[in-house]
């Protein structure tokens, strides 16, 4: 299958030229959101960047998120009025300069008790008015029987009214690979399954560089930069003990939970927050890509996953408070899917075992040996930590001085058309690749399940044009389904791993082990 137009994102595109360029400005280690915005931050002030990721882009908390682009109203009553500030900021900004991928949300908290409703009620305006010109709609006091026609599943008995307000909503996965593609546009080099295995040191001790290993082929390289930033989430204690192996923990994981149900749970086009559960967390219930995304708990856990495990007792804790809520009680037996996230918290320096008492704001340290690393922050303010972490290595000396753009610049696909209306829309300017894939390939234009609006063209593109490398990533990240509905994505995955073999030139053993590969993978999401 030859490609329909030329792209600069291809993964040995980018392993050639890793090995033309001597010295580079910045190694970013790390392809979640905080890696993906220090590159395009990076690339687009002129500086020649590299990202390695040690497994897909996203593959990690990034794509495990919550889907909301929003101020965090749970922090407002916590009094970090800074970092809602910051978050409100950024916000609107993503809604400007990615709107294919970005879109209002309502979100609606029902209130059994009347001062519920006016304390969340002038909580929300303040939360509004902070938002200053990115505000998005206006606060609204809604009755009883209002709410109930709002949110047409809800339980009414002792139904008091609600409170209606205004966030984004947006697909997280979707998003990375939208920024992986706008910093290759940049002049950026990007490389997934690429674990860094060790730092490159001078005689005086300070990091001069990275040493990698190809996945894939097994070859390693040694890259040498002006800058190394450790952007890897969770995961940043092991890049610090690399450089340092008596550095005490820099983050703790704290571990989200998300079941999918069918949307009949909660009809309509309103989430439903509860801002206070039984123990005193946060759960919502978000409408997402017509099936219904309800989380998340927040628990602290020891040891750091790419591919976390629900526990049990998370599960039950989101059925049995969805169940308080909702006519139709969800049972294990009506769950689609359900995955798990590990966000990294700034770790306390006293002991404790509540999640909101450690730090979600993001913090850059600058190690002895010039390592640089970032870690805490959330999603909404990927592009403010990376222009903190570059601002911070130019003062330091690292690199030369160089004006931040990204606040005002267009992430790759951007397009004012809106997803559902269109499937494709989520592309953006993309779609119009994908639509000559199956005007090339009438083939390419058949649908990869009944359920799904997803065509096989759309693998093809993964393959050719988003450095899809399994099915996993396709099913998983490019498509979503596995988050959706595992049980559909197994139906799915001997089709996708088909159109990827042909499409990146492998063998029918290949195939086999993809589809052996996805089908364990994929029993982790089934209950």
């Amino acid at each position: 299958m030859k490609e329909s137009q030329p792209f600069a994102f291809n993964r040995e595109h980018f392993l050639q030229k890793l090995q033309a360029q001597p010295v580079w400005d910045v190694v970013v280690i790390g392809g979640g959101a905080t890696g993906l915005g220090i590159a395009v931050d990076a690339a687009s002030r002129g500086y020649k960047t590299v990202l390695l990721e040690q497994a897909d882009f996203a593959k990690g908390t990034s794509s495990r998120s919550t889907k909301l682009v929003h101020g965090g109203v749970r922090y407002l009553a916590l009094g970090h009025i800074k970092l809602v500030l910051e978050a409100l900021r950024e916000r609107g900004r993503l809604l400007e300069n990615a709107p294919h991928l970005v879109q209002l949300q309502s979100f609606i908290i029902p209130t059994y008790r009347w001062w519920d409703k006016l304390v969340y009620g002038l909580g929300l305006t303040l939360y509004d008015l902070m938002a200053g010109r990115l505000r998005l709609r206006n606060t609204a006091f809604l009755s009883s029987q209002e709410t109930a026609q709002q949110l047409p599943n809800i339980k009414t008995e002792g139904l008091t009214g609600g409170v209606q307000y205004f966030d984004g909503q947006f697909d997280d996965t979707r998003l990375a690979i939208n920024l992986a593609q706008t910093c290759a546009e940049q002049g950026g080099l990007l490389l997934n399954y690429m674990p860094v295995v060790n730092l490159l040191k001078d005689t005086q001790d300070k990091v001069v560089g990275v040493q990698t290993k190809d996945m894939e082929s097994g070859q390693e390289y040694s890259i040498f930069a002006k800058a190394v930033i450790n952007a890897t989430g969770v995961f940043v204690n092991s890049i610090l003990h690399m450089d340092a192996p008596a550095q005490a923990p820099l983050v703790r994981p704290s571990q989200g939970v998300h079941v999918v149900l069918d949307q009949s749970f909660l009809k309509g086009e309103n989430a439903l927050m509860i801002p206070k559960t039984s123990d005193g967390r946060v759960l919502f219930m978000v409408p997402w890509h017509g099936y219904l995304l309800v989380g998340t708990t927040d628990t602290l856990v020891n040891e750091t996953s790419l591919e976390p495990k629900a526990q049990e007792q998370e599960i039950d804790f989101i059925l049995e408070t969805a169940s308080h809520y909702l006519v139709r009680k969800p049972t294990r037996a009506d769950v689609l899917s359900v995955f798990a996230g590990q966000r990294p918290l700034a770790a306390p320096t006293i002991h404790t075992h509540k999640t909101k008492e450690i730090s979600r704001s993001h913090s850059i340290l600058v190690a002895p040996s010039g390592l640089i690393t970032v870690t805490g922050g959330k999603w909404t303010t990927y592009r403010q930590m990376a222009e903190d972490a570059l601002d911070l290595a130019i003062t330091q000396g690292f690199l030369p001085p160089a004006t931040c753009h990204t606040a005002q610049l267009k992430i790759h696909g951007y397009s004012l058309e809106k997803y559902p209306a269109d499937p494709l829309a989520i592309y953006g300017t993309d779609k119009a690749g994908i639509l000559a894939l199956v005007k090339q390939f009438s083939d390419l234009g058949q649908p990869l399940h009944p359920r799904f609006p997803h065509i096989a063209a759309e693998v093809v593109w993964a393959a050719q044009y988003e450095m899809a490398r399994t099915v996993e990533d396709v099913l998983a990240r490019r498509l979503r389904v596995l988050f959706l509905d595992a049980r559909i994505a197994l139906k799915m995955a001997p089709k996708v791993a088909q159109l990827m073999a042909v499409a990146l030139h492998k063998d029918a053993a290949w195939e086999e082990n993809q589809i052996q590969q996805f089908k364990q993978l994929a029993s982790q999401y089934i209950l």
